[in-house]
Protein backbone atom coordinates (compact mmCIF):
# COMPACT_ATOMS: atom_id res chain seq x y z
CA UNK A 1 0.00 0.00 0.00
CA UNK A 2 2.74 2.47 0.94
CA UNK A 3 4.72 3.94 3.84
CA UNK A 4 3.31 7.02 5.56
CA UNK A 5 4.97 9.30 8.11
CA UNK A 6 2.72 11.10 10.61
CA UNK A 7 4.25 14.27 12.10
CA UNK A 8 1.77 15.27 14.81
CA UNK A 9 2.44 16.49 18.36
CA UNK A 10 -0.92 15.36 19.77
CA UNK A 11 -0.13 11.72 20.50
CA UNK A 12 -3.77 10.59 20.77
CA UNK A 13 -4.52 11.99 17.29
CA UNK A 14 -1.34 10.47 15.87
CA UNK A 15 -2.18 7.08 17.39
CA UNK A 16 -5.75 7.19 16.08
CA UNK A 17 -4.56 7.98 12.54
CA UNK A 18 -1.86 5.31 12.80
CA UNK A 19 -4.39 2.60 13.73
CA UNK A 20 -6.72 3.56 10.88
CA UNK A 21 -3.88 3.62 8.35
CA UNK A 22 -2.54 0.27 9.49
CA UNK A 23 -6.04 -1.18 9.22
CA UNK A 24 -6.06 0.00 5.59
CA UNK A 25 -2.74 -1.75 4.97
CA UNK A 26 -0.27 1.14 5.17
CA UNK A 27 3.06 0.99 7.00
CA UNK A 28 3.28 3.89 9.46
CA UNK A 29 5.96 5.82 11.35
CA UNK A 30 5.30 8.69 13.77
CA UNK A 31 7.15 11.78 14.96
CA UNK A 32 5.90 14.20 17.59
CA UNK A 33 7.89 17.32 16.69
CA UNK A 34 9.14 19.02 13.57
CA UNK A 35 12.84 18.27 13.94
CA UNK A 36 12.37 14.54 14.50
CA UNK A 37 9.94 14.38 11.59
CA UNK A 38 12.33 16.16 9.25
CA UNK A 39 15.15 13.81 10.26
CA UNK A 40 12.97 10.77 9.48
CA UNK A 41 12.17 12.17 6.02
CA UNK A 42 15.90 12.61 5.38
CA UNK A 43 16.87 9.12 6.51
CA UNK A 44 13.91 6.85 5.66
CA UNK A 45 11.89 6.19 2.50
CA UNK A 46 8.24 7.27 2.64
CA UNK A 47 5.47 7.53 0.08
CA UNK A 48 3.60 10.35 1.84
CA UNK A 49 3.78 12.62 4.89
CA UNK A 50 0.87 13.78 7.05
CA UNK A 51 2.18 17.01 8.55
CA UNK A 52 0.58 19.03 11.33
CA UNK A 53 1.17 22.79 11.06
CA UNK A 54 1.29 23.59 14.78
CA UNK A 55 4.37 21.66 15.91
CA UNK A 56 7.00 22.19 18.62
CA UNK A 57 10.58 22.69 17.48
CA UNK A 58 9.89 23.51 13.86
CA UNK A 59 6.38 24.37 12.75
CA UNK A 60 4.85 22.46 9.87
CA UNK A 61 5.33 25.21 7.28
CA UNK A 62 9.05 25.33 8.05
CA UNK A 63 9.32 21.53 7.94
CA UNK A 64 7.57 21.60 4.56
CA UNK A 65 9.92 24.30 3.28
CA UNK A 66 12.96 22.25 4.24
CA UNK A 67 11.54 19.04 2.75
CA UNK A 68 10.99 20.84 -0.55
CA UNK A 69 14.67 21.77 -0.65
CA UNK A 70 15.57 18.13 -1.33
CA UNK A 71 12.41 16.12 -2.07
CA UNK A 72 9.07 16.20 -3.92
CA UNK A 73 7.63 13.67 -1.45
CA UNK A 74 3.83 14.16 -1.26
CA UNK A 75 2.77 16.12 1.84
CA UNK A 76 -0.76 16.59 3.21
CA UNK A 77 -1.07 19.30 5.85
CA UNK A 78 -3.18 18.70 8.96
CA UNK A 79 -4.31 21.98 10.43
CA UNK A 80 -6.74 23.40 12.96
CA UNK A 81 -6.50 26.65 11.08
CA UNK A 82 -9.07 27.35 8.39
CA UNK A 83 -8.00 30.86 7.39
CA UNK A 84 -7.47 31.22 3.63
CA UNK A 85 -3.99 32.69 4.16
CA UNK A 86 -2.85 29.53 6.00
CA UNK A 87 -4.16 27.30 3.23
CA UNK A 88 -2.55 29.42 0.50
CA UNK A 89 0.76 29.53 2.41
CA UNK A 90 0.77 25.76 2.69
CA UNK A 91 -0.14 25.10 -0.94
CA UNK A 92 2.28 27.68 -2.28
CA UNK A 93 4.94 26.22 0.00
CA UNK A 94 4.64 22.92 -1.84
CA UNK A 95 1.93 21.00 0.03
CA UNK A 96 -0.04 18.60 -2.13
CA UNK A 97 -3.22 18.98 -0.10
CA UNK A 98 -4.51 20.05 3.30
CA UNK A 99 -7.29 18.95 5.62
CA UNK A 100 -8.75 20.96 8.47
CA UNK A 101 -9.24 19.50 11.95
CA UNK A 102 -11.55 18.03 13.04
CA UNK A 103 -11.89 15.76 10.04
CA UNK A 104 -13.63 12.50 9.26
CA UNK A 105 -11.14 9.66 8.87
CA UNK A 106 -12.91 8.61 5.66
CA UNK A 107 -12.10 11.97 4.11
CA UNK A 108 -8.46 11.77 5.18
CA UNK A 109 -8.15 8.29 3.68
CA UNK A 110 -9.69 9.53 0.44
CA UNK A 111 -7.25 12.45 0.30
CA UNK A 112 -4.34 10.06 0.87
CA UNK A 113 -5.50 7.74 -1.92
CA UNK A 114 -5.96 10.67 -4.32
CA UNK A 115 -2.54 12.12 -3.50
CA UNK A 116 -0.80 8.78 -4.00
CA UNK A 117 -2.61 8.31 -7.33
CA UNK A 118 -1.41 11.73 -8.40
CA UNK A 119 2.13 10.82 -7.35
CA UNK A 120 2.00 7.87 -9.76
CA UNK A 121 0.75 10.18 -12.54
CA UNK A 122 3.56 12.63 -11.78
CA UNK A 123 6.15 9.87 -12.12
CA UNK A 124 4.88 9.33 -15.66
CA UNK A 125 4.87 13.07 -16.35
CA UNK A 126 8.55 13.33 -15.43
CA UNK A 127 9.42 11.03 -18.31
CA UNK A 128 7.45 13.14 -20.78
CA UNK A 129 9.15 15.21 -23.42
CA UNK A 130 9.44 18.98 -23.43
CA UNK A 131 6.25 20.90 -24.28
CA UNK A 132 6.46 24.02 -26.45
CA UNK A 133 3.85 26.63 -27.35
CA UNK A 134 5.19 29.66 -29.16
CA UNK A 135 7.71 31.36 -26.87
CA UNK A 136 6.69 29.15 -23.94
CA UNK A 137 8.71 26.03 -23.16
CA UNK A 138 8.05 23.58 -20.30
CA UNK A 139 10.46 20.81 -19.30
CA UNK A 140 8.65 18.16 -17.18
CA UNK A 141 11.85 16.39 -16.10
CA UNK A 142 13.59 19.53 -14.83
CA UNK A 143 10.27 21.13 -13.79
CA UNK A 144 11.37 24.32 -15.49
CA UNK A 145 9.43 26.85 -17.54
CA UNK A 146 11.00 29.33 -19.94
CA UNK A 147 9.48 32.16 -21.93
CA UNK A 148 11.93 32.95 -24.72
CA UNK A 149 15.16 32.33 -22.79
CA UNK A 150 13.92 33.65 -19.43
CA UNK A 151 13.37 31.17 -16.62
CA UNK A 152 9.96 31.67 -14.99
CA UNK A 153 9.64 30.59 -11.37
CA UNK A 154 6.37 28.76 -10.66
CA UNK A 155 5.04 27.09 -7.55
CA UNK A 156 4.36 23.35 -7.70
CA UNK A 157 0.63 23.92 -8.20
CA UNK A 158 1.19 26.54 -10.91
CA UNK A 159 3.59 24.24 -12.75
CA UNK A 160 1.21 21.28 -12.60
CA UNK A 161 -1.67 23.40 -13.87
CA UNK A 162 0.36 24.81 -16.75
CA UNK A 163 1.65 21.34 -17.63
CA UNK A 164 -1.87 19.94 -17.74
CA UNK A 165 -3.15 22.76 -19.94
CA UNK A 166 -0.20 22.38 -22.33
CA UNK A 167 -0.83 18.64 -22.60
CA UNK A 168 -4.36 19.58 -23.66
CA UNK A 169 -3.52 22.64 -25.74
CA UNK A 170 -6.27 23.89 -28.03
CA UNK A 171 -8.78 21.87 -25.97
CA UNK A 172 -11.21 23.63 -23.64
CA UNK A 173 -10.95 22.03 -20.19
CA UNK A 174 -13.67 22.65 -17.63
CA UNK A 175 -12.95 23.72 -14.07
CA UNK A 176 -14.17 20.48 -12.49
CA UNK A 177 -11.77 18.40 -14.58
CA UNK A 178 -8.88 20.72 -13.72
CA UNK A 179 -9.68 20.47 -10.00
CA UNK A 180 -9.76 16.69 -10.14
CA UNK A 181 -6.53 16.41 -12.13
CA UNK A 182 -4.46 19.06 -10.37
CA UNK A 183 -5.83 19.19 -6.85
CA UNK A 184 -6.23 15.43 -6.82
CA UNK A 185 -9.74 15.11 -5.40
CA UNK A 186 -13.29 16.19 -6.11
CA UNK A 187 -14.32 19.53 -4.63
CA UNK A 188 -17.81 19.89 -3.24
CA UNK A 189 -19.59 23.19 -3.74
CA UNK A 190 -18.34 26.27 -5.50
CA UNK A 191 -14.66 27.15 -5.63
CA UNK A 192 -12.58 29.74 -7.42
CA UNK A 193 -9.28 27.92 -6.92
CA UNK A 194 -8.78 27.37 -10.65
CA UNK A 195 -9.55 31.00 -11.47
CA UNK A 196 -7.07 32.19 -8.83
CA UNK A 197 -4.25 30.03 -10.20
CA UNK A 198 -5.01 31.03 -13.78
CA UNK A 199 -4.52 34.63 -12.64
CA UNK A 200 -1.20 33.64 -11.07
CA UNK A 201 -0.06 32.08 -14.35
CA UNK A 202 -1.14 35.09 -16.41
CA UNK A 203 0.83 37.35 -14.09
CA UNK A 204 3.97 35.23 -14.57
CA UNK A 205 3.95 33.95 -18.16
CA UNK A 206 1.78 36.44 -20.06
CA UNK A 207 1.91 39.95 -18.63
CA UNK A 208 5.71 40.33 -18.27
CA UNK A 209 6.26 39.16 -21.86
CA UNK A 210 3.26 40.69 -23.63
CA UNK A 211 1.84 37.27 -24.52
CA UNK A 212 -1.71 35.97 -24.74
CA UNK A 213 -1.88 32.20 -24.29
CA UNK A 214 -4.53 31.48 -21.66
CA UNK A 215 -8.12 32.02 -22.73
CA UNK A 216 -11.30 31.93 -20.66
CA UNK A 217 -14.28 30.15 -22.17
CA UNK A 218 -17.10 31.75 -20.22
CA UNK A 219 -19.25 29.29 -18.31
CA UNK A 220 -16.98 26.36 -19.21
CA UNK A 221 -13.32 26.64 -18.32
CA UNK A 222 -9.97 27.45 -19.91
CA UNK A 223 -7.88 26.70 -22.98
CA UNK A 224 -4.23 27.41 -23.79
CA UNK A 225 -3.33 28.17 -27.38
CA UNK A 226 -0.80 30.22 -29.30
CA UNK A 227 -1.96 33.71 -30.17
Amino acid sequence: MGRILIIEDEEKIARFIELELKYEGYEVEKAFNGRDGLELVKTHPFDLVLLDIMLPGLNGIEVLRRIRQFSDLPVILLTARDAVVDKVTGLDGGADDYITKPFAIEELLARIRATLRKKNVDSVIKTSSELVLGALRLDPMKREVHVNEDLVHLTKREFDLLHYLLENKNIVVNRETILQQIWGYDFTGETNAVDVYIRYLRAKIEEPFGLKLLYTVRGVGYVIKDE
